[in-house]
């Protein structure tokens, strides 16, 4: 079994649109399911999977309603967990990562690039500091992304830059730390708050490059996730499973990592 810490979908109503969109975007990247819930949690029933849904609000008018929806995907039994998302154009930005907490999901998604907003900037400190205030998690997505153009928002230097102001509460940089800006993750200091995952890395990154990550990182903080609909747990796995490490690190970035910061009990 793993924990898939990084997954998506969307309401049936909206799932179509919202893949045809993201796909036009990309290029036309063809996922491997339809984006909706039900296909997520068959999926995932089918890798041997448990999964971790991030929402995101990519504008502040939507906020409430797809946090309110991502909490009630919790009630799926594949779902083990969900993570809201703030707009930092909403003018109720900090009190909606209370109402995230209330709602009983264990962090926040931020998409620099999908919600147009700067890491750096001097708004965004408050609500870093009010999530980690309320206990919560945050992940990011690092790096670039297929549908946008270079140079992207959160990048290596930038990272290292804000993740003081979140008072050591875990950051997970998805793509490995950034996707395809690898070179430059290995290059900054790491601080204790800071995770990645092995989402949507699985044939971009090279094994070399992973298994250095790993070895900085510690495999205390790496995180597995498959950024499904965009690809599954059963194909990303075989990252994890190329990794130069013991089996007992590889159960740490199958389940164990992610049962600790989600604060369930370790699979034994």
């Amino acid at each position: 079994m793993v924990i898939d810490f990084h997954t998506h979908a969307f309401p049936e109503k909206v799932a179509a649109r919202a893949m045809e969109k993201i796909s036009r975007q990309t290029g036309g990247y063809v996922p491997v399911r339809d984006g909706t819930l039900g296909s997520l949690s068959s999926q995932s029933a089918e890798d041997g999977a448990k999964a971790v849904l991030l929402a995101i609000a990519t504008n502040a008018r939507q906020m409430h309603a797809v946090n309110d929806w991502a909490a009630q995907t919790m009630a799926d039994e594949n779902v083990v967990s969900a993570f809201g998302s703030v707009h930092p154009d909403a003018p109720d930005a900090l009190e909606e990562i209370d109402r995230i907490a209330d709602l009983g999901m264990k962090g926040v998604k931020l998409h620099p690039e999908y919600q147009a907003f700067d890491v750096e900037d001097p708004r965004m400190r408050p609500i870093y500091r009010r999530i980690a205030r309320n206990g919560l998690i945050t992940v990011f997505h690092s790096g670039l992304d297929p549908a946008y153009p270079p140079p992207c928002r959160l990048n290596a230097e930038r990272l290292r830059a804000i993740l003081p102001l979140f008072d050591g509460a875990p950051v997970v940089a998805a793509h490995m730390g950034g996707m395809m800006i690898w070179p430059d993750v290995l290059r900054m200091d790491a601080p204790d708050n800071l995770y990645i995952d092995t989402s949507f890395c699985f044939g971009r990154i090279d094994a070399p490059t992973a298994n250095r990550l790993v070895e900085k990182l510690g495999p205390e903080r790496v995180l597995f996730g498959s950024d499904s609909p965009w690809d599954r747990a059963s194909r990303v796995h075989r990252l994890v499973e190329a990794l130069d490490i013991s089996e007992a690190d590889r159960r740490k970035i199958d389940y164990e990592n992610a049962a600790r910061l989600l604060r369930m009990e370790p699979q034994q």
